[in-house]
């Protein structure tokens, strides 16, 4: 790995000390249009459920939380550095249980099978090491009829194809792409 792409690693993709600090208020404000857009997209109700993966500074689990107040929010981050954001981000609803922030893995998701309503990943799909069993998991921890969203921003470097059909093979159905300013999503169904 380049020294470039391992400061934008520890800026961005698994965000670590100082630099993972400074990466997660850059995600803070940068990533904030986005978070509301699929967070929109999904049409959030709220008794929902949702699980966000890869949540970073928690301003999208911030969203979540104010669309759903009867409902139950939870995520996971790989970065120690952006649970801690995320909680102080979230304190008051994290305190009172509503909100469920945890380390570890999308492979390994802590969480039992059909407990969500939604589920999100906003730029993060590029940095887990097994995207197959990272989306099977988020399929099994869906209720059937939950609505799953995969979305990323214009500077996240990733292209507009093959999204769809890599939720198709994960089990997902009814499968379509949205292209708006804050970037593409894709959204899709568990049967």
């Amino acid at each position: 790995m380049s020294q470039e792409n391992s400061i934008l690693m520890r800026l961005f993709g698994r965000p670590q000390g100082f630099m993972g600090r400074m990466g997660g208020s850059i995600m803070a404000r940068t990533n904030r249009n986005a978070a509301a857009w699929v967070v929109e997209l999904l049409d959030i109700q709220p008794n929902d459920s949702a699980l966000e993966v890869g949540f970073g500074p928690g301003v999208g689990i911030q969203l979540l939380a104010r669309l759903a107040p009867e409902g139950y929010i939870a995520g996971l981050d790989s970065s120690g550095e952006m649970v801690a954001q995320a909680i102080a981000r979230n304190w008051t609803n994290v305190a009172i249980g509503r909100v469920d922030l945890r380390h570890g893995f999308v492979e390994r998701l802590p969480f039992e099978d059909s407990r969500f309503d939604k589920a999100l990943a906003i730029n993060t799909l590029q940095v887990w090491p097994d995207v197959t069993a990272g989306l099977a998991e988020m399929r099994r921890t869906l209720k059937p009829g939950g609505k799953i969203a995969v979305a990323f921003t214009p500077y996240s470097g990733q292209v507009n194809r093959g999204l769809s059909e890599m939720l198709t093979l994960a089990g997902f159905v009814e499968s379509r792409v949205v292209v708006a300013e804050p970037g593409f999503c894709t959204l899709a169904v568990k049967p």
